[in-house]
């Protein structure tokens, strides 16, 4: 096979041309747009997946894993240049390439694999807190979306969170155990009176699914070479086994109205061999994430939506949220046994409903705070240190000095890591460049990102709680991250946001489009408010959610 290694070459006579009219067509293989078409297709419904990447063969894992840990890699998943252009002109730029994946499996195939439920008042923002908007949905109406979600996945977890939600049901597989350092936090936490507790993973802990147990290699982000970590493949083969149609290397380009502009006809997607299609269905759902999907809409323009499909409130792209990453860490003068587990064990809600509340331990405490704060999400770092991998193959040094180098440099780094959400602002945005293009002459997606007031005191909030609990752990800290040094966690949330109101909203609380009866929007995007947790667990329910939604109507 000719190409890049490990994925379909664009050359290679597949057959790309549409099916007849199906029941439902959907765009993107992404977390979201994969449990959709398995629902709708183990349901007997005739499933079309349209996915602009390319499909990763499984055995080409190794390969990139070895690409990962190597410095100055080419892209571990192939992203990059006139596909993949983009621009940012906001206040801070957006480094929208560094953490995603266009292909069979979405962003999934590189992704930490943590999943959380949204706490309760993630979706009462407004009435809790007087911010932002309450959601349509509250947490009692995805609660089973949640277990179901989880059990599609495959989480490991412990019911060990005093501040989670209710749950009824005990997660699908037990809980890893806490790694070495999270055992060195731990004195430090209680001393403090901090709670820490385990941290729920899409990662086997034991045989499940067909999937191995994970197996160590410990370059969970960006590759899981076992196949242990969850990724959206597993159920894009599943719906293929049902009898779904699978379509890589189809970016859509836009989306066809019949005269009224009421009803999607088609989806119109090109092909490697230079040929438009156009694939006919019932039902439409973009599931494409959060900067995409806004895009794709504001380029299905036409004389019935001059302002883009679906964007009678023009609010298309308005509203983009990301969590914030805030961390701090040094060196201990004790073994910390960094990277040796590939992932977080041990995390930290303490904090999350109630951000500025004091704690009060035998040797000191976290003190109060009494400004507007959001939800803080902390996390105890597992490889807060150099790779010894990555120093050894980025050096200059061999034998004997590399050695010394390697053990002067490695086995006593420690740190804390954290998220902190946005609350939607308009002003922060994806829309049209038009003076740029990508490979089929699409002008490209521009993120107008910038952090406010509120965003900023939060993370100096969580900066604050991380130095007090490394100071009682004795760290000589040595880096920060926050606020001024901040960057994304690349969660692209709110952009098609759900709601009742068609003025101040994109789609109902079903994931339907107000403005057009057969589209609808599964994903981050149509999230109301981006609390502080990983987003992935909350898409997979609202896919399932999106799928009854769907099926209901064919």
């Amino acid at each position: 096979m000719s190409g890049t290694p490990g994925s379909r070459d664009a050359t290679e006579a597949v057959d790309r041309t549409p099916s007849g009219r199906v029941d439902a067509c959907i765009v993107g293989a992404g977390p979201a747009g994969a449990l959709v078409a398995d629902r709708l297709a183990s349901a007997g419904h005739d499933v079309v997946i349209l996915e602009a990447g390319p499909r990763f063969e499984p055995d080409s894992r190794l390969d990139r894993m070895e690409r990962a840990i190597r410095p100055a890699h080419d892209s571990v998943w192939d992203m990059g240049g006139e596909r993949d252009a983009y621009t940012s002109s906001g206040d801070r730029g957006y480094p929208l390439n560094k953490a995603r994946v266009k292909g069979i499996g979405g962003s999934t195939l590189h992704w930490q694999g943590m999943v959380f439920r949204n706490h309760e008042a993630d979706f009462e923002r407004r009435t809790r807190d007087g911010v932002a908007r309450d959601w349509p949905v509250d947490y009692a109406d995805l609660q089973p979306y949640y277990a179901a979600a989880e059990a599609e996945l495959g989480v490991a977890g412990a019911a060990d969170n005093p501040f989670a939600p209710p749950r009824e049901e005990p997660y699908p597989m037990p809980g890893f155990e806490p790694s070495y350092s999270d055992s060195l936090f731990a004195g430090a936490c209680e001393r403090l009176g901090v709670t820490m507790h385990s941290a729920p993973n899409a990662r086997n802990s034991e045989g499940y699914d067909d999937r191995s147990a994970c197996v160590g290699y410990g370059t969970c982000k960006p590759v899981c070479p076992s196949g242990a970590k969850y990724s959206a493949d597993v159920h894009v083969r599943k719906a293929e086994s049902e009898g779904a149609r699978v379509i890589d290397r189809a970016p859509v380009q836009r989306l066809g109205t019949d005269s009224s502009g009421e009803r999607v006809t088609a989806a119109v997607y090109a092909t490697p061999d230079g040929e438009e299609y156009r694939q006919e269905a019932r039902q439409f759902v973009l599931a494409c994430g959060g900067v995409e999907t806004p895009r794709l809409l504001l380029l299905s323009e036409s004389a019935r939506h001059p302002n883009g499909l679906a964007n009678s409130s023009g609010l298309v792209g308005r509203g983009f949220m990301d969590h914030l990453f805030v961390g701090m860490g040094g060196e201990l003068d004790r073994e910390t046994r960094q990277n040796h587990v590939g992932f977080i064990t041990s995390e930290c809600h303490d904090f999350y409903d109630d951000p500025g509340k004091a704690t009060e331990g035998t040797a000191g405490s976290v003190p109060s705070s009494d400004a507007d704060l959001g939800p803080i999400k902390l996390e105890f770092l597992n490889y807060a240190g150099p790779s010894p991998v990555e120093m050894a193959c980025g050096g200059n040094e061999w034998g004997d000095d590399l050695l010394e180098t390697l053990r002067g440099a490695y086995g006593d780094h420690i740190g804390m890591g954290g998220l902190v959400g946005q609350l939607p602002r308009e002003e922060n945005r994806v829309t049209l460049d038009r003076s740029t293009t990508d490979d089929h002459g699409n002008p490209v997606p521009d993120i107008q990102w910038s952090l406010d007031a509120r965003t900023r005191r939060t993370i100096e909030r969580a900066n604050e709680i991380q130095r007090a609990i490394l100071t009682e752990l004795g760290v000589d800290i040595g880096w920060t991250v926050g606020p001024d040094n901040t960057g994304p966690a690349f969660h692209h949330m709110g952009t098609t946001r759900m709601g009742t109101d068609p003025a101040e909203s994109v789609v109902d609380s079903r994931l339907r489009t107000h403005d057009v009866a057969n589209l609808s929007i599964s994903g981050s995007s149509v999230f109301v408010t981006s609390g502080a947790l990983n987003p992935t667990l909350t898409i997979a329910a609202l896919a399932l959610k999106c799928a009854d939604g769907v099926a209901e109507s064919l």
